[in-house]
């Protein structure tokens, strides 16, 4: 039988700060921001809120929509690289918050923005294999960025989770890595803010990774651009994915439904999963989706997935993903600040 996605879900938080208020703040040109990252506005954690809640909150969809006994998962991999704890993994929380376990294999994955893919990839590899039935894999992050740095307009918060398994409402037909030691994007311990570098972090870095493995992916499955009805890639801005499809031979149109980065910004390990979850929202049976990960650092991993009819019972079992992006409230900079915690007293 084949393997593939037979739950999903989606949580982002409802607070959002807009280009324009960040930039008001900087003294910046918002019309030169937006025009240059294509964002308007990025969700934002409440005080209350971190990668684990946000893993809760999709795990919790995930399952009503796979409609699974939770003690049949059989591993949880929550990949972030905004983990609450330095030394204690997310993914027992996690796993008690939603019956899991205890016979359960856990682990926290990190690889940048890429660490959810990554956990995908080993859910399917043991699923696959018949070492466990159902296997939780989650891409979740509250991403830091340094006050008046360019992230600060595009680094969110937010997370999808995905149960892989068998009899599913998307087959894993094929997937591809491609990894190399750039160094584009980092934070080392103890720091608060990662740096970056500028405009390495794009020829180099992004495109070099994303068209690699995407294209070496087409060549494993023999396939082409034009055999995928959806194309999600890693969003760290609006212009990145465009000029990459613009590359590979994708059109606007199928980048689409996944552009998710201009209504809630950069959800780093979350983002590629967030457009993931919204193109399933509205998937038809038979459609093909491509999806791209990109992880700094460097990594790319590709995805081939097709739709089968169990999308149309189970899709409307749990919130969609536009829920979360609707259901938004803006705050100020202010507010903003005390939230994320960026005030340091002397």
């Amino acid at each position: 039988m084949s393997v593939g996605i037979v739950g999903y879900g989606a949580y982002i938080p409802k607070f959002r700060i807009s280009v324009d208020e960040i930039s008001r703040v900087w003294k910046a040109d918002p019309e030169t921001i937006r025009n240059g990252l294509l964002v308007e506005e990025k969700s934002v954690p409440d005080k209350d809120e971190d990668t684990i809640t946000i893993s809760v909150e999709a795990g919790k969809n995930a399952l009503l929509r796979a409609g699974i006994n939770p003690q049949d998962v059989g591993a949880v991999y929550i990949g972030s690289e905004s983990h609450p704890y330095t030394v204690k993994p997310s993914g027992t929380v996690v796993a008690d918050a939603l019956n899991l376990g205890p016979e359960l294999m856990v682990a926290d994955f990190e690889f940048a923005c890429k660490a959810g893919t990554a956990a995908i990839q080993c859910c399917f590899a043991l699923v696959k294999s018949g070492e466990i039935k159902y296997g939780l894999a989650i891409g979740a992050d509250c991403a830091q960025s340094k006050p008046g740095d360019a992230l600060e307009y595009t680094a969110a918060a937010g997370g999808a989770a995905y149960i892989i398994g068998k009899d599913p409402l998307a087959i894993l037909e094929g997937t591809y890595s491609y990894t190399t030691d750039t160094s584009d994007f980092w934070r080392r311990e103890g720091a608060d803010y990662p740096s970056h570098g500028a405009r390495f972090t794009g020829k180099p870095a992004y495109f070099k990774h994303v068209t690699a493995s995407t294209n070496e992916l087409l060549n494993k499955l023999s396939m082409k651009p034009s055999d995928f009805s959806h194309v999600v890639f890693h969003m760290p801005n609006g212009k990145f994915p465009l000029k990459a499809a613009k590359l590979l031979g994708i059109s606007k149109e199928q980048l689409e439904l996944g552009m998710v980065v201009t209504k809630i910004g950069n959800c780093y390990s979350g983002s590629s999963l967030l457009g993931l979850s919204r193109i399933l929202d509205h998937a038809k049976p038979g459609e093909r989706i491509l999806l791209t990960s990109y992880g700094s650092g460097a990594g790319s991993d590709s995805f081939s997935f097709l739709v089968t009819d169990k999308i149309l019972e189970r899709v409307n079992l749990a919130k969609k993903t536009d829920f979360y992006i609707d259901r938004k409230e803006n705050i100020d900079y202010g507010t903003y600040v005390r939230l994320r915690k960026k005030l340091k007293g002397g």
